[in-house]
């Protein structure tokens, strides 16, 4: 019987340098970031000019405004569709919605209320729709009533196109989140 408590022996750790942390490993395949290379002669970040002192972490600002969120520099997580540690750009529109569903594993469902003018009664008319969105690790804590901040980016799965840039804590938790109209 092989015991499989110690996930990487003792061994493989010793021969890191003290700076390396190794990412959290929770699915079959071992989980590493695609940037950082851990390598017997050279061990280097990719677009890092020199050797940090926090360890092999890429971590990269997206612009735009946007602050990149502590837990992302200072995580271990390893998301390749996260905008700050993995291989996605932010480019196209930037959205604002409320979640209504955080079932799915790193992916939300967010409501966008829009009012559509209908010529026939003077009137405007409310309608929305439904996204879904990738929500990466750094941002814990995302319940439903929450407002986030999407920007667009590639077609991350067949429904996916947009990724959390940042979040809002619900004001307000006795609302009916899936019902409640609220244009932002």
């Amino acid at each position: 019987a092989v015991s499989h408590a110690e996930p990487s022996g003792a061994t493989a750790a010793s021969t890191m340098p003290n700076a390396y942390r190794e990412a959290e490993q929770t699915e079959k395949a071992y989980q590493k970031q695609d940037a950082v290379f851990i390598g017997n002669t050279r061990k280097r970040v990719l677009g890092a000019k020199k050797p940090s002192k926090k360890g092999f972490r890429y971590v990269r600002n997206i612009g735009l405004g946007f602050k990149t969120p502590k837990t992302a520099s200072e995580g271990s997580y390893v998301d390749k569709k996260c905008p700050f540690t993995g291989n996605v750009s932010i480019r196209g529109r930037i959205l604002k919605g409320m979640v209504i569903s955080t079932k799915m594993k790193r992916t939300l469902i967010i409501r966008r209320d829009y009012l559509n003018w209908c010529g026939k009664y003077r009137r405007f008319e409310k309608r929305h729709k439904n996204m879904a969105v990738h929500c990466s690790p750094c941002f814990e804590n995302v319940k439903e009533g929450d407002i986030v901040t999407v920007g667009q980016c590639r077609p991350l799965t067949k429904t996916v196109r947009f990724n959390v840039l940042a979040h809002e804590p619900a004001v307000n938790q006795a609302l009916n989140v899936k019902k409640v109209f609220r244009v932002f």
